[in-house]
């Protein structure tokens, strides 16, 4: 994309006259053009002719090298980048497996809380069946017992 100056905006930022920037034209060190009796420079062509030679072939030189260093920080970006959305994606991947032993540890924890419940239940229930035989035993064992206390005392009684 080129940009254009009038003679006297290029005037101003370069400090020459405006016989110096004609005489430039003219030996085509600068590239001009009229258009409505106006004279624009294309500011391009402006390094060209104020930087002399060997000090633009510095600068080229200086542009390869920041060129250079530009593209590598780019790419050493662009790798950050990346392993940034890989370790993302681990995150996300572990995240999901952590999610997924939750879930199924809590489902263990409901079936073992049934499970416990139930097992309650059937001891309540064991309890009370050996309550209920115990409560029998005693009906039952208690008459033959005082039966046998009173035989006992019977025979005791004859011997004296």
């Amino acid at each position: 994309m080129q940009t254009w100056l009038t003679i006297n905006e290029f005037s101003k930022l370069t400090g020459k006259s405006k016989k110096e920037i004609i005489n430039l034209c003219k030996e085509k060190k600068l590239n001009c053009k009229k258009q409505d009796n106006n004279i624009f420079i294309e500011v391009e062509s402006m390094a060209k002719a104020l930087v002399p030679l060997p000090e633009l072939e510095v600068i080229e030189k200086e542009q390869s090298i920041a060129e250079k260093t530009i593209a590598m920080l780019l790419t050493l970006h662009e790798k950050v980048l990346m392993s940034k959305d890989e370790t993302i994606n681990a995150l996300k991947e572990e995240n999901k497996f952590l999610k997924e032993s939750i879930y199924s540890i809590q489902e263990d924890y409901e079936q073992q809380k049934k499970t416990i419940d139930r097992l309650q239940k059937q001891l309540e229930i064991c309890q009370e069946e050996l309550e209920f035989c115990k409560r029998k035993y005693k009906l039952m064992w208690g008459k033959v017992l005082s039966k046998a206390d009173e035989k006992e005392d019977e025979c005791l009684n004859k011997k004296e």
